[in-house]
C-alpha cells in the first residue's frame, strides 16, 4: 500500500466540502441552545433543534460526494469532516439522553464506537500515518444515525408520541450500523499499522 503524504494549501480552507464541514461544526451551537429552550421553556423548539439535526446531516451526505465529484479532497478535510461529526454526535447524544433517558443504550454504543476512532486516529498521528477519508460505511452509520434521533424528536416533540417497541427496533438498527462500521474502521485501522511497518 502506497504511503499518502500530508498537503495544505490556504485555498484548502475554503473549499466546498471543507466549508460543508465549518458549518456542520457550527451547528451545534444553536441545537443545544434550541434544545435547552424546548427543555426548559417551550417543547416547541424541539422542532428547531430537529432542524439542526437534519440540516447537519445533510452537510455530512453531501461533503464527501463534492469532495471527490470536485476534485476537492484535502487532509485538512480528513480532519475537519471526523471531527464535526464527533463534535456534533457527542452533542446530540447527551441532550437526547437528557430528553429521552431510555436512549442511554444507544448513546453508549456510540460512545464507544467514537472512542475507539478517536484512539485510532490518535495512534495514526504519532506514527505520523495520514488519516484515511471516510468511507461508505461510516457515513451510513452517521447518516442512520441522524434519521433515528430526528425522527424519535419529531414525533415526540410534534405529537407527544413516544412507542418504546419503535425506539427499541430503531436502536437495534442504529447500533448494529454503527457497529458494523466501527469493526471496518478497526480493519482498515490495523491494515494501515501493518503496511507503515512493511514500508519502513
Amino acid at each position: 500500500m502506497e504511503k499518502e503524504k500530508w498537503s495544505f494549501k490556504p485555498s484548502d480552507l475554503y473549499t466546498i466540502p471543507n466549508i460543508l464541514s465549518y458549518l456542520r461544526l457550527l451547528l451545534v451551537v444553536p441545537f443545544v441552545y434550541f434544545f435547552i429552550k424546548a427543555k426548559f421553556v417551550d417543547q416547541a423548539y424541539y422542532i428547531a433543534a430537529a432542524v439542526c439535526v437534519g440540516v447537519s446531516g445533510l452537510t455530512d451526505c453531501f461533503d464527501g460526494m463534492l469532495a471527490r465529484k470536485l476534485n476537492q479532497v484535502t487532509s485538512l478535510g480528513k480532519i475537519l469532516d471526523p471531527a464535526a461529526d464527533k463534535f456534533t454526535l457527542i452533542a446530540v447524544a447527551v441532550c437526547m439522553v437528557i430528553y429521552i433517558p431510555a436512549l442511554l443504550p444507544l448513546m453508549l454504543v456510540l460512545m464507544v464506537k467514537d472512542f475507539t476512532m478517536l484512539l485510532c486516529g490518535f495512534i495514526l498521528l504519532l506514527k505520523k500515518i495520514p488519516l484515511p477519508a471516510s468511507r461508505w460505511y461510516g457515513k451510513i452509520a452517521t447518516v442512520v444515525f441522524y434519521i433515528s434521533v430526528s425522527f424519535i424528536i419529531f414525533l415526540k416533540a410534534a405529537y407527544g408520541y413516544e412507542n418504546p417497541v419503535l425506539i427499541t427496533v430503531l436502536f437495534c438498527v442504529t447500533a448494529a450500523v454503527m457497529l458494523f462500521a466501527m469493526l471496518n474502521y478497526s480493519k482498515m485501522f490495523l491494515d494501515l499499522i501493518k503496511a507503515n511497518k512493511e514500508n519502513k
